[in-house]
């Protein structure tokens, strides 16, 4: 569903010349599957993502999203792709359903199909006691709960979390674990980029440890602990950081 080959971005700033914020990195992922993409801040993480969801155009290699390419057929890619970033930047004096709504209409949806749909994420994201309410009203967890519905209210079969639980408590970031499980139990294929060790360990099927900009170690957790010598995903990454560092 998810295959990059020797993806790389690289850009040009007039004082420190060419930085590679990705170099050749590859990897696939299949439906049904948590792929964790593990990384420090300005490891490559979300660049990586940004090119798989078509808003970066990558310098070298390339990759495709639900059989297209992500150059070619960038439209048909974002037809098929909820990509959930960092930052909400919700618009403040719309309600979390009149948000959600709009995302629908944007993706072409009937109004029936927005409602049906509106109603079931409330109950997967616990949203229903400020569905209604204006989101300049809301806290971190439901600015963040809210902006997962609006990404995925057209259900796509590709999800991109971005540091999904970023600044969340733990009542909300719960919410947000069993909610992203949830999506690999009814066949989405899914990339979840963190730096919260004890995420990757729950959560992912396969991970890749990136980097530099490079993917330096990709496994199963099993995998990993064996090749690395280490039980902790913490010293595992560590230990690869530390070897190219």
């Amino acid at each position: 569903m998810i295959e990059a080959r020797h993806l790389t971005k690289t850009f040009r700033d007039k004082k420190r010349g060419e930085i590679h914020a990705t170099e050749a990195v590859s990897f696939q992922v299949v439906p049904g599957q948590i792929y964790g993409l593990l990384g420090a801040n300005g490891a490559g993480k979300t660049t990586t993502l940004r090119l798989l969801a078509t808003l970066l155009q990558p310098t070298a290699g390339s990759a495709t999203v639900a059989g297209f390419d992500v150059v070619r057929d960038a439209q048909h890619v974002r037809a098929h792709v909820g990509f959930l970033a960092a930052s909400t930047a919700l618009y403040g004096r719309l309600t979390a359903r009149e948000t959600i709504a709009y995302f629908g209409k944007l993706n072409g949806m009937a109004a029936e199909d927005i409602q049906h749909r509106t109603q079931r994420l409330a109950d997967e994201l616990d949203m229903h006691e400020f569905l209604d309410r204006r989101c300049d009203k809301f806290s971190t967890g439901m600015k963040q709960k809210t902006s997962i519905a609006r990404t995925l209210i057209h259900d796509p079969v590709v999800m991109i979390f971005d540091e999904p639980t970023v600044g969340l408590d733990v009542m909300a970031a719960r919410t947000i674990v069993r909610f992203v499980r949830d999506c690999r139990a009814r066949g989405k294929t899914v990339i979840y980029s963190t730096h919260v060790m004890s995420e990757v360990e729950k959560l992912c099927d396969v991970i890749g440890i990136i980097h530099g900009g490079r993917l330096l170690a990709e496994g199963t957790l099993e995998q990993l602990r064996d090749r690395f010598g280490e039980q902790e995903m913490e010293e595992i990454f560590v230990k690869v950081a530390g070897e190219e560092g």
